[in-house]
C-alpha cells in the first residue's frame, strides 16, 4: 500500500474557526507570542499562560473537523496515511484519522513542569495554579514552546523519508524544524502544497501548488492521488 504523509498547519484548523498561530500584527489572540508560548513567559507569569491555554481548549472543544480533515480520513481507505501536524488541537483525531504525530504537543494533555515524561490526559478544560503532577510539581500545558526541543521530530523525519506522496496543508513553512520535513522526502516524491498563499519552496522536480484552502484543496488532491497511485 502506498504511503501518503501530510504536514498540516494552522490553515486547516482556521477553517474550523480556530485562530491561526500568529496574526498579521504578530500577536496570538492579543498576546505576544513570547508571553504565552515560551519557557520565559511561563516563568514570568504562569497564571497568564494557563488562562491562555484554558481559553484555547474551550475554543477547540467547540470547533468541528472540516472537509479538509475528512478528506484525509477518506484517503486512508486507499493508502496508508500519516499526518504530521503542527496544530495542538484534536480535530484530526475527531475526524477519524488514526496515525497523527503532534509535533508541537497536544492541547488536551497536561504535563509536569519538571518531569517532561509525566503526561496526563485532561478530564476538564482547565489547568490551574496548584494542580500538581504525582511528584508535586505544577502542571503545565503539554505544548512545545519556542526554544524547546521537538521530541517527535525524528519520527516525523522517518515518515517523510518513506512517503510516496507528501502533502503540505495550511502551513507557511516558516516554523522550524517542521518546515524542514519537505527536504527529507525522496527526490522522486511528489509534493503537493495546498494553501491560498504559496510558501517559498523551490528546487524540487515534483512540486505541485494548489492555491486553495484545505476544505477544497485537500479533496481535489485526494482525487488526483487516487487516479495516479491506486
Amino acid at each position: 500500500m502506498k504511503k501518503i504523509v501530510a504536514l498540516t498547519g494552522a490553515g486547516i484548523s482556521a477553517e474550523s474557526g480556530l485562530a491561526t498561530f500568529r496574526g498579521a500584527d504578530g500577536l496570538w489572540e492579543g498576546h505576544r507570542i513570547e508571553d504565552v508560548a515560551s519557557p520565559e513567559g511561563w516563568a514570568r507569569n504562569p497564571s497568564l499562560v494557563l488562562d491562555f491555554y484554558n481559553q484555547r481548549r474551550r475554543a477547540a472543544r467547540e470547533a468541528e473537523p472540516n472537509a479538509g480533515h475528512r478528506a484525509l480520513v477518506e484517503l486512508a481507505q486507499d493508502f496508508e496515511v500519516v499526518i504530521i501536524t503542527q496544530n495542538v488541537d484534536n480535530l484530526h483525531e475527531r475526524a477519524g484519522s488514526q496515525q497523527v504525530i503532534h509535533l508541537h504537543g497536544q492541547l488536551f494533555e497536561a504535563r509536569s513542569s519538571y518531569f517532561d515524561q509525566l503526561v496526563y490526559p485532561m478530564e476538564s478544560d482547565l489547568i490551574e495554579l496548584g494542580d500538581l503532577c504525582e511528584k508535586g510539581y505544577q502542571l503545565r500545558p503539554n505544548i512545545v514552546w519556542f526554544g524547546e526541543q521537538v521530541p517527535l521530530m525524528e519520527r516525523a523525519i522517518e515518515e517523510a523519508a518513506t512517503a510516496d506522496a507528501f502533502l503540505v496543508i495550511g502551513t507557511s513553512l516558516q516554523v522550524y524544524p517542521a518546515a524542514s520535513l519537505v527536504h527529507y522526502t525522496r527526490p522522486d516524491c511528489p509534493i503537493y502544497i495546498i494553501d491560498p498563499n504559496q510558501p517559498a519552496v523551490s528546487g524540487r522536480p515534483s512540486l505541485h501548488f494548489v492555491p486553495e484552502p484545505a476544505t477544497t484543496g485537500v479533496p481535489r488532491v485526494a482525487r488526483e492521488l487516487r487516479e495516479q497511485l491506486v
